[in-house]
């Protein structure tokens, strides 16, 4: 890994995963993490539950392939990522307790840091077999730049996503499992529009790592996809439904450029006294006038991890 912090070749592997075939998922995962050394990145995404793959029967299925932060895959990870000098993203599924899982994500630096993530924000059945996580996304900082987490779903929730570029990430990588529940004819996968958006909004590099095949009467989007600071696509950003390896180079100290005009900042702009409706639970929007947010939702301080 180069000595400078800038810039930083990032690489999406999207593979394919098989539901419950724990050792099917280690050899392609350690093979997509070796094909992304050889490639000269020095940061790997991988997909959502990459170590289990994602269509579950039940909890049951789910916690007979989980495994802890130092199972077997994790422990595979942490070694490649130190023998290639090499930053692994990749999903999981996280074994709690004899009762529950987590969905969840982790940050293998080679110099020995791992950052651990749980998908706070669940899609559709999971919520009949994870445990929401209850943390806000970790930043951080590597020796190539601040780095933040989330999963999939997460994405598409707004605050959450500002949540990350307010605490400061520069790059948020997200392992994602986007199900193709079809589109217009035409048109690009929606997953693919809301990561350009949240990138152009926030002023941050987001990189998303899908997967492809067929699971349990499930396709996937191949949507793997890595958007700069302006919400461009430097590579993916369309749907393939086979294996790919995407690549580029950023310059992350881009992304700490909050300026879109000689007159506006994506963040300095906002206007927090008048978003009280977005601290409160109710479904219903508070009135700008009645209610001041004092969350920390709203003005975070940074979430730097070490």
């Amino acid at each position: 890994m180069r000595d400078s912090s800038l810039p930083l070749r990032i690489a999406c592997a999207q593979v394919a995963p098989k539901v419950a075939d724990v050792t099917h998922n280690r050899n392609i995962s350690n093979a997509a993490i070796q094909a992304a050394a050889d490639a000269d990145a020095e940061l790997v995404v991988l997909p959502e539950l990459m170590q289990s793959g994602y269509v579950f029967h039940d909890r049951e299925e789910a916690l007979s392939v989980a495994e802890g932060l130092y199972g077997e895959t994790l422990l595979g990870w942490y070694e490649r990522a130190r023998a290639l000098d090499i930053i692994v993203v990749g999903g999981f599924c996280e074994y709690l307790s004899p009762y529950e899982v987590a969905n969840s994500a982790v940050l293998i630096d080679p110099r020995g840091l791992i950052s651990l993530y749980r998908k706070a924000h669940l899609w559709d059945q999971e919520k009949l077999i994870f445990t929401p996580g209850n943390q806000p996304p970790p930043i951080v900082r590597t020796a190539k730049g601040r780095i933040g987490l989330m999963i999939c779903y997460d994405l598409e929730l707004p605050e959450w996503v500002r949540l990350a570029a307010l605490g400061g990430a520069q790059l948020l990588c997200a392992p994602v499992n986007w199900p193709d529940l079809g589109r217009p004819a035409g048109e690009r996968p929606a997953e693919i529009v809301r990561v350009q958006a949240a990138a152009a909004v926030n002023r941050m590099f987001i990189a998303s790592c899908d997967r492809h095949g067929h699971e349990r009467g499930v396709d996937w989007v191949g949507g793997s996809t890595i958007v700069d600071a302006d919400g461009y696509p430097l590579a993916g950003a369309s749907s393939n439904p086979e294996d790919q390896l995407l690549i580029t180079d950023i310059d992350l100290a881009e992304a700490d450029n909050k300026w879109i005009s000689e007159h506006n900042h994506v963040h300095e702009d906002r206007r927090p006294e008048l978003y009280g409706g977005l601290c409160s639970t109710s479904t219903r929007s508070a009135h700008p006038l009645s209610a001041h947010c004092n969350k920390t939702e709203c003005n975070p301080p940074p979430h730097l991890h070490r």
